[in-house]
């Protein structure tokens, strides 16, 4: 008797239904992918009980005629291809014939579809993968699929289906970016009958996300914008005061498909890593056009994910975009700030504190709250204060009834008023009004108020200062060396960096195994917090895997901006306020601190007089 043998039709759909319907989610992809290929504007997506009971995707495409609609529910037939020549050049979504089948293989599967042309319409009925019963049926024109009972007939895969919360979210993010990879067509998911998203098809990107996100994320957005000879990227990302925890605020779409890539994220990163915390992402929406046989789409059986044939140049791309997009040339301090969240409150409840970690936007409104008195502020002519390093100089030595300035901030003022100004003198029109807990500046510009961390500004202005000196940080020559005993695993890593500690200031000359001599370092920080300083590196860079250059160089100087900024509890005069912000604002990128804080916070007079319940 033959081991070999032939599998029924029954049996090779469900293994195809395998491959193609992982979830519900999966089923909602391919009905939408098909409902766009008709060229449908409007799509209607309805749900019960996370997709297991019902989905139902109605479009108003082209529709098909009978014989079509017969065909379309056979395995392998397929409108979008002719032959193995057509897949690497295929333009649209879904070309494999196999969506219907498999998916009427594994429900309760029925389709009405109609075209404009014509005067009735025609259903398909099919049970588990059966039979189809075709008949002639009343319908508007577009297309109507019903899937009821997923699974039902296959109990193995049910119950590997999560609770019916987290498919019902699955779904919507798959809606979610459909309709942001085709925001010229109109989307409404209806889940529990409940609208959860529902986009105006207008064929503006900015509206799309607005209407899915919204406004917060809106006022938030910057425009991305980049084309060479192959490459065209355009879209938009938030600023790095709005971010997430996951990825899944990321959205990727290469020649009209949705897609995961990995060069692409971690393009992002790179250019977002000394503006974000560790676990933060912004959202990101990033549409790509190169030419079709410059990608492949069928690395993955769902073509979730994509190959590029210069995986390089993609990867270039997309981070001179991110990075042209942080910080457009002329935007004001003023226009970067985040804006801070007005929280909901109900009568009775005690109102909520505001958190500096939240941010998001909300609707700005005619203030009716009076003008703040602005006391007079006492500047100097600049000719004895040209940046805020010397004024620093000028309120230590008043502190110290006359005495001299230390060591330690002598040579921060002059490493910060050696370097040259990243931009020409901005007019700020941002007015600081006074100091709040020793920590925060408080400053106004007409009916908005803006909230600086004194420390994260200054540690940003620093780190963009330290960077510009990237092969030159001045360093301090220890009269005494100091003798450092390391690990073996330590030993080897500052062996490794040699070279990357000498362009950072750190002069060290191995003495014994493991044992080194610290003969200068950097001019910003004490003498004294010279051995943590370099054990924090050493123990940052272990925790790294695989680290690039310019990860370990970021972590560095972030490190030495930190040492050398100034503190929480130093007293600052209004003069000094106004240059440290003056100093923020000409930095690149002025809304984080290196380590992704933020720097500064805004107000506006609406936001005041919801708190004050005057609205």
């Amino acid at each position: 008797m033959s081991i070999v043998h032939l599998l029924d039709d029954d049996t090779v759909n469900k293994i195809a239904a395998g491959e193609v319907v992982e979830r519900p989610a999966s089923v909602v992809k391919e009905l939408i992918e098909n409902a766009v290929d008709a060229g449908a504007t409007t799509i209607e997506i309805e749900i019960m009980s996370g997709g297991e009971s019902l989905m139902r995707v109605t479009d108003n495409g082209c529709g098909m005629t009978r014989e079509d609609a017969e065909l379309s529910v056979k395995r392998h037939a397929t409108s979008k291809i002719r032959d193995s020549e057509d897949i690497l050049s295929v333009p649209t979504l879904g070309f494999r014939g196999e969506a219907l089948p498999t998916i009427a293989a594994v429900s309760r599967f029925s389709l009405v579809t109609r075209r404009a042309e014509d005067e009735l319409g025609v259903s398909v009925r099919i049970m588990g993968g059966k039979k189809p019963e075709i008949s002639d049926a009343g319908a508007a024109p577009g297309t109507t699929v019903k899937v009821e009972d997923l699974f039902f007939n296959t109990p193995a895969r049910k119950k590997f289906m999560k609770t019916t919360h987290t498919e019902g979210l699955k779904i919507n993010d798959c809606v979610v970016k459909a309709a942001l990879a085709e925001p010229g067509i109109s989307f409404r998911l209806i889940s529990n009958n409940k609208t959860t998203v529902k986009t105006p098809g207008t064929g503006a990107l900015r509206d799309a996300i607005v209407a899915i996100y919204g406004g917060s994320v809106g006022e938030s957005l910057l425009p991305l914008s980049f084309e060479d000879e192959d490459v065209k990227i355009t879209g938009f990302l938030t600023k790095p005061s709005m971010l997430r925890s996951s990825r899944g605020w990321q959205t990727f779409i290469v020649n009209g498909r949705v897609v995961e890539n990995k060069a692409m994220a971690r393009a992002i990163d790179n250019a977002y890593h000394s503006l974000l915390p560790k676990a933060g992402y912004p959202l990101a929406v990033l549409v790509v056009e190169v030419p079709v046989r410059s990608v492949d789409v069928n690395v993955h059986p769902r073509k979730a994910e994509i190959k590029f044939e210069d995986e390089g140049r993609i990867f270039k791309a997309v981070y001179k975009s991110v990075v042209d997009a942080v910080r457009p040339e002329g935007q004001s301090l003023e226009q970067v700030a985040a804006v801070a969240r007005v929280p909901e409150h109900r009568g009775g409840e005690p109102a909520p504190s505001f958190s500096v970690a939240s941010f998001a936007h909300t609707t700005s409104e005619p203030s009716s709250l009076p003008r703040p008195f602005l006391p007079t502020v006492p500047f100097a002519d600049k000719a004895g204060a040209e940046n805020f390093a010397e004024v620093q100089k000028e309120l230590m030595a008043e502190k110290n009834g006359g005495e001299k300035v230390s060591y330690e901030q002598q040579q921060i003022a002059q490493l910060v008023a050696d370097a040259p100004d990243a931009k020409e003198e901005m007019q700020l029109s941002m007015v600081p009004i006074g100091q709040v807990a020793m920590c925060f500046i408080i400053a106004q510009d007409g009916d908005t108020l803006y909230i600086v961390d004194q420390h994260a500004a200054h540690e940003r202005i620093l780190y963009d200062r330290f960077s510009a000196l990237a092969d030159d940080i001045p360093s301090q020559q220890l009269l005494v060396h100091l003798f450092l005993d390391f690990s073996p695993r330590e030993s080897e890593l500052l062996e490794e960096q040699q070279e990357l500690f000498q362009k950072l200031g750190f002069d060290l000359a191995k003495s014994d195994e493991n044992q080194f001599r610290l003969c200068s370092l950097p001019a910003d920080i004490p003498v004294g917090d010279a051995e943590t300083t370099l054990r924090k590196i050493l123990g940052w860079l272990m925790d790294m895997h695989a680290p690039t250059a310019a990860e370990i160089r970021h972590a560095c100087i972030a490190m030495t901006a930190c040492k050398a900024a100034i503190k929480r509890g130093d007293e600052l005069n209004l003069r000094q306020m106004q240059l440290l912000l003056e100093e923020l604002s000409r930095t690149a990128r002025p809304y984080t601190c290196p380590h992704g804080r933020p720097t500064i916070l805004r107000f506006t007079g609406g936001d005041l007089a919801k708190m004050f319940k005057r609205t």
